[in-house]
């Protein structure tokens, strides 16, 4: 009989149970703050908003716990906690997302690690540690197939992020190799998340955040109560890769090769606009244009982007010029681009329905063409061209290679706090976003995290 070889959940298993915070370089441990800091914001501004609350009134209604969920001064249990929390950090779709694999990461992760820690008294270095093993499992699951999951209608965030906040939680729990395969072989089960929100603008796509934080707290709990899964779970037949994708796989497996020695963590872009980040590329060109044209000089807009990503942010045209929903605009290009032009930004007041309803945007709109092409930089970034025609005959045009935010055109540590600043002072006031932004710069010197966590929880927005 040949030997059994090692599959890829018995691989990730060993390296995440095993990892140790002193094996992690100490650029990693501080993009990896960064990203905590980014995405907590996000799940502030949300809840300042009154947007994405849904989860948690759900979870409230549930029980009470032992984890925090930003807007509720009951705690919920862990599982509950990780769900309220990732679909309100995921609810404006201002969170950052990892370009190769095409997932939102940190908005599955950090509310799963977060919950489990503040349940077993775990420290602000435990945290790190499993933010940082569950960053790079989801990273590569979602390489070993970029954009597949998108073309079979598939949202990666959800079918490979519960992976990584199963990862997190087995890490935090103190589970050996074994168990943590059991924990990823059950995961595998909970592995979800359609695309069918594009259809009609919905805002589904939040829970799928939710529910994969949720679920890898739950499978690394099933685990640790002997609840078994299969250690094929990722590859060969059967598996998630083989299901979702058609791809029994070999790539997965070549992923993996480096844990420990390439880190992912730090090629995870954040987000300067607070909607899909395909349309990055674009609308930054766009905005390198505005000092040059006038809109009433404007004839003609022509928005370029890679050829498989039209589908999610330019068709159906007649819907994409005319957004029904928050979310629908959120995802289109045309009426987003012609909001960046008219108003000289795109921002969290873009969204509303005071600008969803401008005459001034939607007729811009009208003149927005696309045109899909290859980019040498995709899907390693999300580019996009802007090409603007006036009525006098100019045509400026502007080109990025790689998208504002993401790590090759990256946003400077002060930009990102001084985004974490302006989402969390929605919800927070001022001494307290002081106070949250520097204990997470402090992280790893956090014996407890209960101080942190509950300064998160403010029923009401602050005056």
């Amino acid at each position: 009989m040949s030997e059994l070889r090692t599959t890829s959940a018995q691989r990730i298993a060993a390296f995440t149970s095993s990892l140790a915070f002193e094996q992690i370089p100490d650029e990693v441990v501080h993009a990896t703050k960064l990203h905590v800091l980014d995405v907590l914001g996000c799940g502030l501004a949300a809840h300042g908003l009154g947007v994405a609350g849904e989860g948690r009134a759900t979870m409230a209604e549930l029980g009470t716990g032992d984890a925090t969920a930003i807007g509720l001064d009951t705690p919920l249990p862990a599982p509950h906690a990780a769900f309220a929390n990732a679909m309100l950090c995921h609810g404006l779709d201002y969170d950052d997302t990892h370009s190769d694999s095409v997932c939102h990461i940190t908005v599955v992760v950090v509310p799963a690690a977060l919950a489990v820690a503040e349940s077993l008294g775990r420290s602000g270095e435990d945290v790190l540690t499993a933010v940082t093993a569950g960053t790079e499992v989801v990273a590569r699951i979602g390489m070993a197939a970029s954009g597949a999951f998108h073309a079979r209608g598939f949202h990666p965030t959800s079918v490979c992020g519960v992976f990584g906040a199963t990862v997190a939680a087995a890490r935090l729990a103190g589970l050996d190799a074994k168990t943590t395969t059991s924990a990823l072989g059950l995961a595998g089960s909970m592995s979800s998340g359609l695309m069918a929100y594009l259809n009609d603008g919905t805002p589904t796509k939040p829970v799928h955040a939710g529910w994969a934080a949720q679920a890898g707290v739950l499978a690394a709990r099933l685990a640790a109560h002997g609840a078994e899964g299969p250690a094929g779970v990722l590859d060969g037949r059967f598996g998630v890769l083989h299901a979702f994708v058609d791809d029994d796989g070999p790539s997965l497996a070549e992923q993996l090769d480096d844990l420990g020695s390439r880190w992912e963590t730090l090629r995870v872009s954040y987000k300067p606009y607070p909607a899909c980040h395909f349309m990055h590329g674009s609308l930054g060109a766009t905005e390198s244009l505005l000092d040059d044209v006038e809109v009433e000089q404007i004839d003609e807009v022509t928005v370029t982007v890679p050829e498989t990503l039209v589908p999610v942010i330019l068709e159906p045209e007649d819907a994409k010029l005319r957004p029904r929903t928050t979310y629908e605009g959120k995802f289109s290009l045309q009426y987003s681009t012609a909001a960046m032009l008219v108003h000289g930004r795109v921002d969290l007041t873009t969204y509303t329905d005071d600008v969803l309803h401008d005459q001034d945007v939607l007729e811009l709109a009208q003149k927005v063409r696309y045109e899909g092409r290859g980019f040498e930089t995709y899907p390693r970034a999300f580019p996009g061209a802007t090409r603007i025609r006036t009525t006098d005959g100019r045509t400026l045009e502007a080109e990025l290679a790689h998208q504002p935010g993401a790590p090759q055109n990256p946003l400077s540590d002060r930009q990102v706090r001084q985004k974490f600043r302006d989402n969390a002072s929605l919800a927070l006031d001022d001494v307290t976003v002081e106070s949250v932004e520097a204990a997470i710069s402090s992280l790893e010197r956090k014996r407890d995290l209960r101080a942190l966590l509950a300064s998160l929880s403010p029923r009401e927005v602050a005056a």
